[in-house]
């Protein structure tokens, strides 16, 4: 079952914009979609918002999630978060069963 994780990450003036910039250009972001299990991982910046960013990640499985928070390439976001001064604000999704899925469309 797949999982969608919405990272609403914030702060002042453009260092979200920052933020994003430096997990880019260094590396990091394709080091982080080359994680095993990882579906998805792009930044977004909201129209109204010019001080936030918004992270959508999507993993295959709650397992490869784990793993993805306990490797070097978190601590590395981690290490951002805190050099840009950033609060963040978390949403998780699980994707519904084929059996759910098609119970719902009727």
């Amino acid at each position: 079952m797949a999982l969608t994780i919405n990272i609403l990450y914030r702060g002042k003036g453009d260092s979200a914009k920052k933020f994003v910039e430096e997990v880019i250009s260094s590396g990091l972001i394709e080091k982080i979609r080359s994680e095993k299990g990882c579906l998805r991982y792009e930044y977004y910046f909201p129209a109204e918002d010019k001080e936030a960013c918004l992270l959508i990640d999507s993993w295959e499985s709650q397992e490869d999630l784990d793993n993805h928070h306990i490797c070097p390439n978190m601590d590395r976001i981690a290490y951002l978060r805190t050099k840009y001064n950033l609060r963040i604000f978390v949403r998780k999704f699980e994707e519904l069963e084929q059996d759910q899925q098609e119970y719902i469309r009727k």
